[in-house]
């Protein structure tokens, strides 16, 4: 994020941080993602990237401080135990799974609304979001979606169903579009763009549900997914590739992945030779569309809370705007 977290300080942070180990001698923010908070530390073990989740906005680890911070904790230590098992970039892997505390943790709580992990520091840059990687980078992050998609489930691995993570909100917005918003500048705005597009937002909500009920139908096997797998998850470094961002890691259908970073046949004809699963196109659109029915659902519920004016609130206005016009497309 490009704004502070509110509500903790750096004494805090440093705080916490002891818990791998004491000693850090700078902590310098980095205004970097959206979603999370990070800072670079220098530490006697040299220099790490350190991440601060708000667990009152995780909504995809679960709604609620506590609920998120078990979701959270969970996705960690999924990926923490891939990257002991010889995933991680030490051992030639691309798991960045966060460090393990001295007493094993993966990640820890400061207070009731923040959670923090470190992570390795490594050289290398990340794409953005939007970014249409070539042929040959496809071919690469298909190769490690594929070998992510073969291992065997870690324990803390969570079920994670195609269903929203808080339907029931989103559809309490659509009904209160008819009374004003006063959460702060952009309520209205959302409102506005939101009641102009209510049916179409329901309309879409029901192509969720008949293509859910197919897929499911199938009785196709889960398997370990990382869940973000587009370009600005992946640090390039020469020529190696690193998975970032595991905190929506869990057990799903590969098409959870696969849509993200697969644009032709050519691609999913690679993943299928490299795993024996031929992807299942009403799955590719079922997790497509969920992502931009649960980017709604997160920028509604932000419009309708208390909120001022900042950097990080206009990305998300035109996330919002942007994600709202392509459900109509």
């Amino acid at each position: 994020m490009k704004d502070r977290p509110e509500g903790i300080d750096e004494s805090a942070l440093r705080h916490a941080l002891d818990a791998w180990g004491p000693g850090t001698t700078a902590l310098d923010y980095v205004p970097l993602g959206f979603g999370d908070y990070h800072w670079t530390a220098e530490t006697p073990g040299g220099r790490r990237f350190v991440t601060l989740s708000d667990l009152t906005e995780k909504y995809h680890c679960g709604i609620g401080p506590e609920a998120a911070w078990h979701g959270l904790k969970r996705a960690m230590d999924t990926a923490a135990e891939l990257a002991d098992r010889g995933l991680g970039p030490a051992d030639g892997g691309f798991v960045v799974a966060p460090l393990r505390t001295a007493r094993g943790e993966s990640v820890r709580r400061i207070g009731e609304r923040y959670a923090v992990a470190v992570f390795p520091w490594l050289e290398g840059a990340a794409g953005d979001f939007g970014d249409e990687p070539a042929a040959a980078e496809r071919a690469e992050a298909i190769g490690m979606l594929a070998a992510l998609h073969g291992e065997r489930p870690p324990a803390a691995a969570r079920a994670l169903p195609p269903e929203l993570s808080a339907r029931g909100r989103l559809e309490a917005a659509l009904t209160a579009v008819r009374e004003p918003w006063t959460g702060g500048p952009r309520s209205e705005p959302a409102r506005e763009l939101l009641a102009e597009h209510a049916g179409a937002v329901r309309g879409r909500l029901d192509d969720l549900d008949r293509l859910t009920a197919r897929v499911l139908a199938r009785g196709a096997a889960p398997v370990v997914t990382h869940g973000e797998p587009h370009p600005g998850n992946v640090l390039r470094h020469g020529d190696r590739r690193f998975l970032l961002d595991w905190d929506t890691a869990g057990l799903a259908l590969p098409e959870r992945d696969l849509w993200l970073v697969a644009r032709d046949d050519a691609d999913l004809d690679r993943y299928a030779g490299l795993t024996g699963r031929v992807p299942d196109p009403e799955a590719l659109a079922l997790y497509r569309l969920r992502w931009s029915l649960e980017d709604v659902d997160a920028f509604v519920a932000w419009f309708r809370s208390p909120h001022t004016a900042t950097a990080d609130l206009e990305q998300a206005w035109r996330g919002f705007s942007d994600t709202v016009n392509m459900l109509l497309s």
